[in-house]
């Protein structure tokens, strides 16, 4: 007999790299994964720099990257991203996610069931971005 595996909801928003906000023109740089059930918050990050420069050729991938250092330390709820990484892990998906009109933005937040949100994280960045 075969046990059946555990699938929970997740959502996921992917995150855009808008170098010039007035163009709307995007990259996508990362993805930022939640889910309540199984207590994870996380996210995956990466600039390509040719593709940022066929953009933007001004535009500065080391502050791209500090930028998303950031998010991903709010994911991992690190004591330097300050109040937002203290945040339950609801909110601070919520936080990441909320619209802004920044260089860094997210995208719409979307949904799918999970037994590994790590590996399904790993899954959607590699699909997604890379």
């Amino acid at each position: 007999m075969t046990m059946a595996v555990q699938r929970e909801f997740f959502e996921y928003s992917i995150i855009r790299l808008v170098p010039r906000v007035e163009r709307g023109e995007c990259l996508n740089v990362g993805v930022a994964l939640y889910s309540q059930a199984f207590d994870f918050l996380g996210a995956r990050t990466h600039v390509e720099q040719s593709r940022l420069c066929a953009l933007d050729p001004e535009a500065d991938p080391t502050q791209a990257r500090a930028v998303l250092a950031a998010w991903e330390l709010v994911c991992a709820g690190s004591e330097s991203a300050g109040a937002p990484g203290a945040e339950p892990l609801g909110r601070r998906f919520r936080w990441l996610t909320a619209p802004r009109s920044t260089i860094v933005q997210p995208g719409p937040v979307h949904g799918g069931l999970t037994a590994n949100p790590a590996a399904d994280l790993d899954r959607l960045f590699d699909l997604l971005v890379l």
